[in-house]
């Protein structure tokens, strides 16, 4: 697990380090710059050109750390020198002190940007405090940064970007390098600033972990996987979790079919499909493996596939028929009673969007809501109140749009999350996992673009039943729902990324999703390079 911090969290765990500890900004600085130059002579070293390398640096501490490394590339015997970006008035006291170290070095300090003539670039203009639009001289030297081709590093992350959201603040950086301090930036998580940071280095300079300040934010690593619990030796398909997919109307028993397979495929022992009789023969020919729960049984069969399931998936391709409604229901309220999981989604959670007394069943219970941003938009009108302030107070009464929670994927996940008592796994191209009882929040970080396909979704919520059901045959079990949940949406991711090795991000199907999760188990229980 890697720690995720924004502008503000950084910036109170650099003071701490240096109040607290007592290391000197210096010291950081210092140790900054060597993190920086390590990381550039590891890409040199591939290189047989002469280098000619141009530091632009702004007036804050992150020009400081830019005119740092300058020094230490020209004491590398380099061709490095310097551009200076801002008022000298306004340089911060370690810049300047920066400044004065270089002259006594004799790193050349240039007056004209001639960008063209380098083979590399730093961009050290701007750190993570910024937060307004780049304007004038600033905007004009980062675009002619842009256009020039030589390799382009960035210092703590691109000039532009956001540290708290990855927004591009009217022009940003874009870097084949970004060499980041202690911890991974918020922005360099979420687009546009994850297509502008190139490859991520994350250097450790000497601040670390406080207790009077714990993480809000953090990602899973492939590392991690080995905490997904072992299958027992003595178990048996019953131990390994059964699952009921709630799913299928006439004619939409694909959805059915692939939730399913990728809760087979996450090491769900036994899958149950409840759904209309029209789909029995499809799916029974598809995955002959699944059991078939006859939804014309009515209630009594609803009953018995509820005492039989350890965990419940509402939703895939299940339609929005009254009878629909009173399905999940019954198995929200049932679920509530019995103390099981329930994981709702694509068609359950439209239906829950309409009907909002079905709020009782969410709080105090097992759930996991996985909306996309069209579903998530539906939900914030019945089911968020905390619209009526700060970023959406012009929200009030009504649903917030699509580009409001995109750029806004933390904030909405964790307020609906709160309010409702729900793990909200809230889907984007960069998934957030938040957890209703904790300030905590996963930004998932695997996956690629050729998920983007008919049926993902689907094979995501299979495979989050398959992660419940091994974290729950595991008696010793400790993780809480929200990580489990980040659990499966990262797998899912990986075997996304598997797929799409195989067969290339356009051609990649849902399918190939799920038959790849099964492939990155089996390299995490061999112990092979996922």
């Amino acid at each position: 697990m890697k720690r995720i911090v924004g502008g503000s969290e950084m910036k109170a765990l650099d003071g701490c380090t240096i109040t607290g500890m007592g290391v000197p900004s210096c010291v950081l600085m210092e140790r900054a710059a060597l993190a920086v130059v390590d990381a550039m002579e590891g890409h040199f070293a591939e290189m047989s050109q002469k280098q000619r390398i141009l530091c632009v640096c702004g007036g804050g501490n992150n020009g400081g750390d830019g005119v740092a490394i300058a020094r230490i590339l020209h004491l590398h015997g380099y061709n490095a020198e310097i551009y200076m970006l801002g008022n000298p008035d306004h340089r911060t006291k370690e810049t300047r002190r920066q400044l004065k170290i270089a002259e006594n070095y004799q790193v050349p300090l240039v007056n004209n940007l001639a960008a063209g003539e380098y083979t590399t670039i730093v961009d050290a203009i701007f750190g993570v405090g910024l937060d307004r639009p780049i304007e004038g001289k600033y905007r004009e030297v980062i675009q002619a940064l842009n256009e020039v081709s030589a390799w382009k590093v960035a210092v703590d992350l691109p000039s532009g970007v956001c540290s708290n959201t990855g927004r591009e603040l009217g022009i940003a950086f874009r870097a084949d390098l970004t060499v980041t301090f202690a911890f991974c930036k918020t922005g360099l998580c979420f687009y546009p600033g994850k297509s502008l940071v190139g490859k991520i280095v994350v250097a450790d300079v000497g601040i670390y972990e406080n207790p009077d300040l714990p993480a809000r934010k953090a990602a899973l690593e492939k590392k991690d996987l080995q905490k997904l619990p072992l299958r027992a030796a003595n178990g048996n398909k019953g131990t390994f979790g059964k699952v009921l997919v709630v799913a299928g109307s006439k004619g939409m028993c694909g959805a059915a079919y692939l939730c399913a397979e990728g809760a087979f495929a996450a090491g769900a022992g036994m899958v149950k499909i409840l759904t209309d009789e029209e789909n029995r023969i499809p799916l029974q020919t598809l995955l002959p493996e699944a059991m078939f729960a006859d939804d014309a049984g009515g209630n009594e069969a609803w009953v018995n596939a509820m005492h039989w399931c350890d965990i419940v998936v509402i939703g895939p391709g299940l339609g929005q028929s009254e009878k629909s409604a009173r399905k999940t229901e019954f198995y929200l309220a049932h679920a509530q009673r019995m103390g099981k999981p329930v994981l709702l989604d694509a068609d359950g959670l439209n239906l829950l969007s309409k009907h909002p007394e079905w709020k009782k069943y969410l709080q105090h219970s097992q759930v996991i809501c996985t909306p996309h941003l069209g579903e998530m938009s539906r939900l914030s009108e019945n089911f968020m109140t905390s619209k009526n302030s700060g970023l959406f107070s012009e929200a009030a009464d009504r649903a917030l749009s699509i580009p409001e929670i995109q750029q806004n994927l933390i904030w909405t996940a964790s307020n609906f999350a709160r309010e409702n008592g729900v793990v909200c796994v809230l889907k984007d191209a960069v998934t957030v996992i938040a957890d209703p009882k904790k300030n905590f929040c996963w930004i998932n970080q695997s996956g690629n673009p050729g998920m983007a396909t008919a049926g993902s979704g689907d094979v995501l919520s299979g495979i989050l039943a398959g992660v419940l059901c091994a974290f729950r045959s595991d008696s010793e079990n400790t993780v809480d729902l929200a990580e489990q949940a980040a659990f499966g949406v990262f797998l899912h991711g990986l075997a996304g990324d598997k797929a799409a090795a195989e067969k290339g991000t356009y051609g990649m199907k849902a399918g190939d999703i799920a038959r790849a999760a099964a492939k990155v188990l089996k390299d995490r229980e061999t112990m092979q390079e996922l």
